[in-house]
């Protein structure tokens, strides 16, 4: 079983950036393909970036590609989501999730564990 803990949350303004993190214990993290997931208010919770278990493969939503970096350090057991150029409908809580299979499917269903979420607000 793995913990995940996730940071880096805050309040900024259109166009600046946040780097989240997502740290793990209890398991390392490198047997995991990772993904980041939003929730705004009112709003089903949608998959944002997903990275597989070897750190190869990427995929990221429509509404996020050229801005969102997900990468993964396995020696330090932490997933990052690097977010520039952020829009105020990129505000959501957003959680880490870790899945059993080797590449992060876009589903929900199939992520096992989940972090207790960091928000993000992004001003207009």
């Amino acid at each position: 079983q793995v913990q995940l803990v996730e940071s880096g949350g805050g309040l900024v303004q259109a166009g600046g950036s946040l780097r989240l993190s997502c740290a793990a214990s209890g398991r390392t993290l490198s047997s995991y393909a990772m993904g980041w997931f939003r929730q705004a208010p009112g709003k089903e919770r949608e998959s944002v970036a997903r990275i597989s278990r070897s750190g190869v493969s990427l995929a990221y939503a429509d509404s996020v590609k050229g801005r969102f970096t997900i990468s993964r350090d396995n020696a330090k057991n932490t997933v990052y989501l690097q977010m520039n150029s952020l829009k105020p409908e990129d505000t959501a809580v957003y959680y880490c999730a870790a899945s059993t299979t080797a590449w992060a499917p876009v589903d929900l269903k199939f992520y096992d564990y989940w972090g207790q979420g960091t928000q993000v607000t992004v001003s207009s």
